[in-house]
């Protein structure tokens, strides 16, 4: 059923692609988006993982480069029994992290600067598992995938609109100005509202899985509290420039401002942090919650959250 779903949600954005095609150049218009797709969806099989590190500006680490997040990394894709992923850093002061790849052996893990600065070891440690969630579930193909087709969409619809749609044989309008602009505006969010069906229920998955790689409920709680403050303080500039791969990181790198943030792929973080207390044997507070040690070492590490 999930296999089922997750090719239904990509056939939808591949569907959108081919309308905005044809919206905007006709038959031929729609001939041409079908051969761009089908080569899109095999170019984002291979190289999807490789497009989005690029586009967040990460550099791949060592253990001598990151040595506290490889360790976290390699520890536990022990424990998860999976493959050693590359190990990426992003320059970013924004607390953030995402994985990527279309296989699990050939995974990778990005984590911003803000992430390794502001936040304790355990809770490091919740972040990496929720991304080996994803690795394990075999998630990252699909929302990388998803990520490089919306990307595609919203820019044809942005040059679609711009030169105005296509023209038939007599040099006519295929479509009138207003709706070659309308199709500029919806079909970005058409493709967001996709991306926010794929994402949303596998964040929680990956809630849940993390949990159970590192063991620990309370300390991914804890980090997403954390990072919930951080995104809504500290803008990703990456992210900013690239839209559509905001559902691949673990919180919403949009929420620093802008109406972009008003269309969150991600689930109240106030509910996922809910559900991981639960796990923890503890009813849901109202206020987000940190064990005494984590809670000692964000205060120490941080000046928000």
């Amino acid at each position: 059923m999930n296999f089922f779903r997750t090719a239904l949600l990509l056939a939808a954005l591949t569907g959108f692609f081919l309308v905005v095609g044809y919206v905007l150049g006709g038959q031929t218009g729609l001939i041409l988006a079908l051969f761009v797709a089908l080569a899109m969806n095999l170019f984002a099989y291979w190289n999807s993982d490789r497009m989005v590190l690029r586009m967040a500006n990460a550099h791949e680490v060592g253990p001598d480069q990151a040595p506290q997040l490889y360790g976290i990394v390699e520890q536990l894709t022990q424990r998860a029994g999976l493959p050693m992923p590359r190990v990426y850093v992003i320059d970013e002061d924004q607390p953030n992290a995402f994985a990527t790849g279309r296989n699990p052996q050939n995974a990778a893990v990005a984590a911003t600067t803000g992430l390794l600065r502001n936040l304790s070891r355990e809770e490091i440690t919740g972040v990496i598992a929720h991304e080996l969630g994803h690795v394990k579930n075999r998630d990252t193909l699909t929302m990388t995938v998803a990520a490089t087709l919306s990307g595609a969409i919203g820019m044809l619809a942005s040059f679609g609109g711009l030169m105005g749609g296509g023209r038939d044989s007599d040099g006519r309008p295929l479509v009138s100005p207003v709706a070659a602009i309308a199709a500029m505006f919806l079909a970005p969010l058409a493709a967001s509202l996709v991306q926010m069906a794929i994402s949303r229920s596998r964040e929680f998955e990956a809630d849940r899985m993390g949990a159970e790689i590192s063991g620990q409920p309370l300390w991914l709680a804890s980090a997403l509290a954390r990072l919930d403050a951080g995104t809504h303080q500290i803008p990703n500039r990456a992210a900013e420039a690239n839209p559509a791969t905001a559902h691949l990181y673990i919180a919403n790198p949009l929420s620093a401002g802008g109406m972009r943030g008003l269309f969150s792929t991600h689930p109240p973080m106030a509910e996922r942090i809910a559900r991981l207390q639960v796990m923890a044997g503890q009813a849901p507070q109202q206020s987000y919650p940190s064990s005494a040690a984590t809670a000692a070492a964000s205060r120490a590490r941080g000046p928000w959250g």
